[in-house]
This record gives structure tokens, C-alpha cells and sequence, in this order.
């Protein structure tokens, strides 16, 4: 994430956050959070009148170039975090929110801050599949009234961009499926952003005794002992309405641009050893799953950065898009 105010948080959009804290209370500190693209991050330490401190976190939209959709981001997060406030699921609470900027000198939203990090090594990857699948089973069981809007779909045939090196005969063919008509489903609440870059994970050190089991172990139905557990699930502006093989698809293939096209096609049958449901054909399954995937290959050069940031140096552009290429093909893999 690039840091658009070195010095701090805007004046402007600091009194509009003293006007939502509580009598006596002020702004102590404040810190950069990276991993975002479009957005501002801060994490605010509030001092309180009995000399304790409490933490919020300010998301400001400050890239140009989506200043014409800050106002629906913002206000669906709104009403997203109004509606996980009274459900199990692990997510901020909403303090406040300016969609237009119009105290701000951005858009912003004001939230509580949760403990834990985002988990992107691959050292107990599997235990943290079955955390992940668990996780999202939860949200799409959530039923709010009203409804969220329904999802859109951007990508098109047209807007796919092909990685260089890649098989033209194995993309034109992925390029098809996405032609078809989106099959019939029935909906469900949507985060439509879940994957492991915003889930916050309460994990122990890395170590021996820390190892994942192989992946035939943990992806039965069973409780597994654990000391990692998710403590948050954060960025709520794309919430919606549709198919569970959005998010499924969304979240497999960032395991398989993390880690390897195969935890790409794991994921799904975790999700559904966790209880999920995803549509009842092969066929239906896969035009999702590749969906999602033509959906990535537009913004690759963008993908790898909040990574790169976080210290897999390694997810260059050129590994990303290789990475991507990988999956697609074992997407279209007839045994895959």
C-alpha cells in the first residue's frame, strides 16, 4: 500500500474521528497497516480517560482512480459490519463511516480493531485450509433481512488478459466457458474478497510441533487440535448476494497464486467437507472456479504487491501470472 500522508492522519479527517470517540478520549498514535491496494490503512491508538488504550482502524479511500466507486465500497462495508454484529462470525465493529468525504479528507470508514495477522507463509498451509473453509461455511450461513445486492460479474470474454508464455489453445478455451450464460443458483450472503490476505489468524510461532498433517488427514470431516484460530475476517466493501462458488472460486485461486496451482483445487473439497454446498455439477462448479480465475488475470500486475509486501518477495508479476497459467490449465484438466 502506498502512504499518501507521511505525517499522519489528514487534520479534517481527524476531528471527524474525535467527533466519534468517547468523552475524554484522543488520538495517541497512529500506524501504517499495509496489504491494501486502494485504500488508506490505519490502525489508531485511542487514549482513554482511565490512561488505558484502545485501538480503531481508519480506511480511507485515496486512490484516484476509485474515487467513483469509494461511496458503494464504503457504505455496502457499512451495512456489511451492521449485519456480522450480531452473528458468530469474527469481524470490526462500525463506528462510523463517510462515503462522500464529506468531513473527510477522503471517503473513510472508522472500525474497531481486531488482534492477529494474515497468514501468507505456507507453514501449516493445510491446517489453516480447514480454518478457511470452516470460516466461510459460517458467512454463508448468515440470513440478513434485507438482502445485500445481488453480485456483478465484470469480467467478460473481452477483458481477459492472457499471461505471456501461456498456452493460446488451453485460454481460448477458458475464454469460452466464460461465454456461456452464468448457471442458476441459489444465493447466498457473500463476502466476494475472502481469501488469506484478509483473514486475521491468531497463529503460534512456527516450529516443529507446528507442522501441518498431510493433506488426506486434516481434510476429513473431524475436529483436528489446533492452537491457530481465526481471530477476524476484514474488508467487507464487496459483500453481496450470489452463488457460495464466488467465494469459493475467489479464495481458490489466491491459494493457488500463494501457494501452488493444487491447494487451488483443494479448497473446494475442504469447503465442502466443512458442510458447504456449491453447485451440483462439475460443469457449473468449474465456470466458477475459471470465472474467478479470468477475473485475476486482469489485475496481476496488482495482486502480487500486498504480498510482496508482507514478505513473499519471491510472487513476482512474472510468478504470479506463471502461477496463474498453472492453475487455469488444471482447471480445464478433464480429470482436474
Amino acid at each position: 500500500m502506498t502512504t499518501h500522508d507521511d505525517a499522519g492522519v489528514p487534520p479534517s479527517t481527524r476531528a471527524w474521528v474525535r467527533r466519534h470517540l468517547a468523552a475524554g478520549e484522543r488520538i495517541v498514535g497512529t500506524e501504517v497497516l499495509h496489504g491494501g491496494i486502494t485504500a488508506d490503512m490505519r490502525r489508531l491508538t485511542i487514549g482513554t480517560r482511565s490512561r488505558h488504550t484502545r485501538d480503531l482502524v481508519l480506511r480511507s479511500v485515496v486512490d484516484p482512480r476509485a474515487a467513483d466507486r469509494a461511496e458503494d465500497w464504503l457504505t455496502r462495508e457499512a451495512a456489511a459490519l451492521s449485519v456480522l454484529a450480531g452473528s458468530d462470525v469474527p469481524a470490526p465493529e462500525l463506528v462510523a463511516v463517510d462515503p462522500t468525504a464529506a468531513h473527510c479528507a477522503h471517503p473513510s470508514l472508522l472500525m474497531t480493531w481486531l488482534p492477529g495477522r494474515p497468514v501468507l507463509d505456507g507453514e501449516g498451509l493445510a491446517e489453516r485450509v480447514g480454518l478457511l473453509a470452516r470460516q466461510l461455511v459460517a458467512i454463508h450461513a448468515l440470513r440478513p433481512t434485507p438482502r445485500p445486492r445481488a453480485y456483478v460479474a465484470l469480467t467478460t470474454a473481452d477483458t481477459v488478459v492472457v499471461p505471456d508464455g501461456a498456452d493460446p489453445a488451453v485460454w481460448a478455451a477458458a475464454i469460452e466457458i466464460i461465454r456461456r450464460p452464468a448457471p442458476r443458483c441459489e444465493g447466498r450472503f457473500l463476502h466476494r474478497d475472502f481469501q488469506p490476505g484478509n483473514v486475521l489468524f491468531d497463529a503460534p510461532p512456527a516450529g516443529p510441533i507446528d507442522r501441518a498433517p498431510e493433506w488426506p488427514d486434516h481434510a476429513r470431516n473431524e475436529a483436528v487440535p489446533t492452537r491457530t484460530r481465526i481471530t477476524g475476517v476484514v474488508d467487507w466493501a464487496g459483500a453481496c448476494w450470489g452463488p457460495t462458488d464466488l467465494d469459493v472460486a475467489h479464495c481458490s485461486t489466491n491459494l493457488a497464486l500463494l501457494h501452488g496451482p493444487e491447494w487451488g483445487l483443494r479448497f473446494p473439497a475442504a469447503y465442502q467437507q466443512a458442510g458447504g454446498e456449491l453447485a451440483a455439477t462439475v460443469r457449473d462448479r468449474r465456470y466458477w472456479a475459471v470465472r474467478d480465475a479470468m477475473a485475476c488475470s486482469e489485475g496481476v500486475t496488482l495482486i502480487g504487491a500486498p504480498w510482496r509486501q508482507a514478505g513473499r518477495t519471491e510472487l513476482t508479476t512474472s510468478a504470479v501470472q506463471q502461477r496463474l497459467d498453472a492453475y487455469v490449465t488444471a482447471l480445464l484438466n478433464p480429470s482436474g
